[in-house]
């Protein structure tokens, strides 16, 4: 005979599945505009990333990131009377969910150290083909057809020839840095298709809250460890920064990003966060003073045939059906 344990867990997973059947839509043009929104301003996030790391070290400023991101989620909740108690069910698929958010910032803050910032950029951008992998095997009516897998590689291309060509360019790079960027990638998919399936029965801010507050004190605890000698240099643009990441990144474009998430398809989505780099490329170089070339213009097209490529095959399947 099975243990509760075991029994509680295929109920919830049995659950789930039966929310999926309905929360794989094709998504809607405002649905669209929202997430290219979401992409725009997490487009902003590594400008923040760069000004931040000025004054603070990586896992603190993770830490302050999250904190700041729990608060404004919370206030939220509780404003609008979403329960945030968690119920015990939740507990265990939450702790794995943070787990797995934990090594994904981590490997990809240590690994950004050890790899220069265009070949980060660049793998970290891999995080559509492993979330449409990891669909397709757990999310009802998610396959990876031909248009969908060729659009996810063309809105690539865009990325890589956006930042391709500073590769040879840069040195001091590790292929530890390079695989532990490509490992945040994976966890990055993951993290997505998981949420897409937690969130069918928790609230997206629930969600949030407990994946933020479970992570935080590893965070603190981390660079209290590995970064208690490095000094603190706080300026008006840092401070500026770390709010940007955790207010407008943590806060609303999570609670936005999960949203959505809940309802319509993660392949379809998740394509239109290849737009986050070319909108960092053109932030950095409106706040920062980055050199911009026309190869950027090329990119976007790129990018936008790409996403056209994977929204269209299910409009065509549709269709025939």
């Amino acid at each position: 005979m099975r243990s509760n344990f075991y029994i509680k867990k295929d109920y919830l997973f049995d659950e789930i599945m039966r929310e999926l059947e309905t929360a794989n839509r094709q998504p809607e043009k405002k649905i669209i505009i929202f997430v290219v929104l979401l992409a725009l301003l997490w487009g902003g996030n590594s400008v923040s990333i760069k000004i931040g790391l000025q004054g603070v070290p990586p896992l603190a400023l993770a830490g302050f990131r999250f904190l700041l991101g729990l608060l404004a989620v919370g206030g939220w909740a509780m404003s609008q009377g979403i329960q945030v108690v968690l119920n015990p069910r939740e507990f265990l698929p939450l702790i794995y969910l943070s787990v797995i958010f934990l090594l994904q910032i981590i490997s990809l803050n240590v690994g950004t150290q050890f790899t220069s910032a265009s070949r980060s950029t660049i793998l970290i951008s891999t995080y559509p083909f492993f979330t449409a992998l990891f669909a397709h095997f757990w999310v009802p009516g998610e396959r990876l057809y031909f248009n969908k897998t060729v659009g996810i590689m063309i809105a690539f291309c865009g990325v890589l020839l956006t930042f391709g060509k500073n590769l040879q360019s840069e040195v001091q790079v590790s292929w530890v840095g390079d695989l532990l960027v490509l490992a945040s990638g994976c966890l990055l998919g993951l993290r997505v298709v998981i949420t897409k399936l937690l969130v069918q029965l928790i609230h997206p801010c629930r969600l949030l809250i407990w994946m933020m507050l479970f992570s935080l004190p590893c965070f603190f605890l981390l660079s209290f460890f590995l970064e208690s000698g490095v000094d603190y240099q706080l300026s008006i643009s840092g401070v500026i920064a770390i709010f940007y990441q955790g207010l407008v990144i943590a806060g609303f474009c999570f609670v936005g990003w999960t949203s959505v998430l809940k309802k319509y398809s993660p392949s379809k989505l998740v394509v239109l966060f290849f737009s986050t780099p070319l909108f960092g490329v053109l932030l950095s170089y409106l706040f920062l003073k980055d050199e911009v070339g026309p190869s950027l213009i090329i990119a976007v097209a790129l990018v936008a045939f790409g996403i056209y490529m994977v929204n269209k095959h299910e409009t065509r399947h549709v269709d025939k059906q």
